[in-house]
């Protein structure tokens, strides 16, 4: 899923999305906690902070465009680093451990009724067999000619 796709979701879709098991990275993770259900920035100043990161990312893209050496991995802390500064990035930091922790146990419970359902269909499997064979038995049987 690209990242544009993953904005366009509502945000119990994003959680649920982010629970799929897709790595969510730092970026992504500012915009999906800072975002109002209209998917308006919660304040004019977090809109600020998100057009400065979006800035930031641009010109790291186009240096690792041209740069092989540039590395990939932690560009996002980087950037979030230089617009935030580090007090703030570790609350950011924070903050992701908590919505990661979240959609671990969205997760969870999207499994567990994964799990009930599919032995609820199990159960009613079984009932309808026994059924058949209670059925079997009560007709009168013919006698061998």
């Amino acid at each position: 899923m690209l990242l544009k796709d993953l904005y366009e979701l509502n945000p119990v879709e994003r959680v649920k999305e982010v629970s799929s098991g897709q790595k969510v990275r730092r970026l992504q993770l500012f915009e999906i906690t800072h975002r109002k259900k209209d998917e308006s920035p919660m304040t004019s100043g977090v809109g600020e902070i998100m057009e400065k990161l979006k800035v930031k990312k641009a010109e790291y893209d186009a240096i690792a465009s041209t740069d092989s050496s540039v590395n990939l991995e932690n560009i996002d802390n980087r950037i979030i680093t230089e617009v935030l500064g580090p007090e703030r990035y570790g609350r950011q930091q924070l903050r992701a451990e908590a919505v990661e922790r979240e959609a671990a146990a969205v997760a969870r419970e999207v499994e567990a009724a994964a799990m009930t359902v599919e032995q609820s269909r199990k159960y009613d499997e079984l009932q309808l067999q026994l059924q058949q064979m209670m059925q079997m038995f009560q007709q009168p049987q013919k006698p061998p000619s």
